[in-house]
């Protein structure tokens, strides 16, 4: 009897070893590129259990007792090596959530997460950024951190309230003051874990979804409304599929997507109604980029719609880890929207990194505010007062195609505005048909190899 009770002991261990040790299987995404793009790992949670939230304790218009139900289900759905959690139909006001890895947070139709507006739901204090630098800030309203195989999926919507951080979206001096001593602390290669960024006067508004240092992501299918800042940014991740995701968010700084030092992203079939850029590439800001030295490559970006937004697709300005091998293409600016370009690659003399291998082609577009492409290198922003320049490395910008691009109105179809000492070099702009030109259709400065 004893041999038998420890031989099922035995048994019963070993089970919960492979539980433990399980995790939500993958499969390969292959896309075509204008570069040699690595196949894409997405997890599959075709055969996952299901975790309703009611389950856990849930109530509507209980954000304490949802909340709670949410990570519960998290929770589980980890230890279980791979889980759904699941939000029904209706409204659910909710504070922070964190994923784990093997989870997809799944929103059923008609389901609306609405995060608080409350910044104290968003502590304690998590490893996060601030415009490529890092810092201790309030936690993402979703946050993934070190985490494999996770995804946030459905035809719900994840909506925040904006009622306190559009109050921040001001710059007093007291928030100039606090980015400033966040800069200073990076140059100064001061360890993240010393550079509180949460208090009275910093006022950093968190990204709506991040996920930091992450692995095989899969976002899919849900409406996002309203952000506190930056709406979608992998950060430090690799493997990433955005799809069919709507995004409309209007406040400062609300880009849709930055991948920021990110590899391997997939942005597919989605809709962009941006206050900022609709995708901005980004690789940390100065010493950061430098430090963590991790360029952002092989980012693909296709049949996308853009209602409004200051860029089709930003490169920059952070981008000191370095740029490569981005491709856009089949991607649609509805007229009338508020854009300035198609493609705007911009840096200063503060970033270091690089810039190649960018790639846009088949793109329509009516009136734009500015023209098809611009790159400038002399882009400071709110920094070029507020702190002097101490390390000065430019930013070497080299091939960078576009063709087959159909705009109606612009201004100018390039403006292009090198450094004497590194001028851009390779640029080709072939079949672009832009029917009205007010200013005059190439705006160059310092540029080597421009072929039209």
């Amino acid at each position: 009897m004893k041999q038998r009770i420890v031989a099922i002991l035995f048994c019963a261990s070993l089970l919960l070893a492979y539980i433990a040790q399980a995790e939500v299987p993958t499969v390969k995404l292959k896309v075509k590129a204008h570069f040699a793009m690595p196949d894409i790992l997405v997890p599959d949670f075709s055969k996952s259990k299901k975790l309703l939230i009611t389950d856990f304790g849930a109530v509507q218009g209980d954000k304490i007792k949802t909340s709670q139900a949410i990570a519960k289900a998290t929770t589980e759905a980890n230890k279980l090596g791979g889980g759904i959690v699941v939000i029904p139909e209706g409204e659910w006001l909710t504070g922070k959530i964190h994923l784990k890895s093997n989870v997809n947070l799944h929103l059923n139709k008609g389901a609306v997460l609405l995060f608080s507006e409350n910044p104290d739901d968003y502590l304690p204090a998590v490893h996060s950024t601030w415009e490529g630098l890092e810092c201790l800030n309030y936690s993402p309203l979703i946050y993934a951190y070190e985490c494999k195989n996770i995804a946030i999926t459905g035809e719900g919507e994840l909506k925040a309230k904006l009622d306190v951080w559009k109050e921040w979206y001001a710059r007093p001096k007291p928030h100039m003051e606090s980015i400033k001593r966040l800069y200073n602390l990076a140059a100064a290669y001061t360890p993240v874990d010393e550079r509180q960024m949460v208090n009275d006067t910093a006022h950093l508004r968190p990204q709506f979804i991040q996920f930091n240092r992450s692995e095989n992501i899969l976002l899919e299918g849900v409406t996002i409304t309203n952000s506190p800042f930056w709406t979608i940014h992998p950060y430090l991740s690799k493997n990433v599929v955005i799809r069919k995701v709507k995004v409309y968010a209007h406040g400062h700084n609300n880009d849709g997507v930055d991948p920021e030092m990110s590899q391997n992203v997939l942005i597919e079939d989605c809709v962009f109604d941006q206050g900022d850029d609709a995708i901005a590439i980004k690789s940390g800001r100065n010493p950061e980029g430098w430090r963590l030295k991790t360029p952002s490559k092989n980012i693909v970006i296709r049949n996308c719609i853009v209602k409004n937004g200051h860029q089709l697709v930003a490169i920059g300005s952070e981008l000191s880890g370095g740029i490569e091998n981005v491709d856009i293409s089949n991607c649609q600016v509805i007229d009338g929207a508020k854009l300035n370009h198609l493609l705007f690659i911009k840096t200063n003399e503060r970033m270091g990194g690089y810039v190649k291998n960018i790639y846009a082609s088949n793109l329509t577009a009516g009136k734009i505010d500015l023209g098809v492409l611009g790159i400038e290198t002399d882009v400071l922003y709110q920094w070029r007062t507020l702190v002097p320049t101490t390390i000065r490395k430019l930013t070497p910008i080299s091939d960078v195609y576009l063709s087959n691009i159909t705009v109606k109105d612009v201004q100018f179809e390039s403006r292009i505005l090198g450094q004497k000492e590194l001028p851009v070099k390779n640029v080709s702009m072939k079949n672009i048909v832009t029917n009205t030109i007010h200013d005059k259709k190439e705006i160059h400065e310092n540029v080597l190899n421009f072929q039209n």
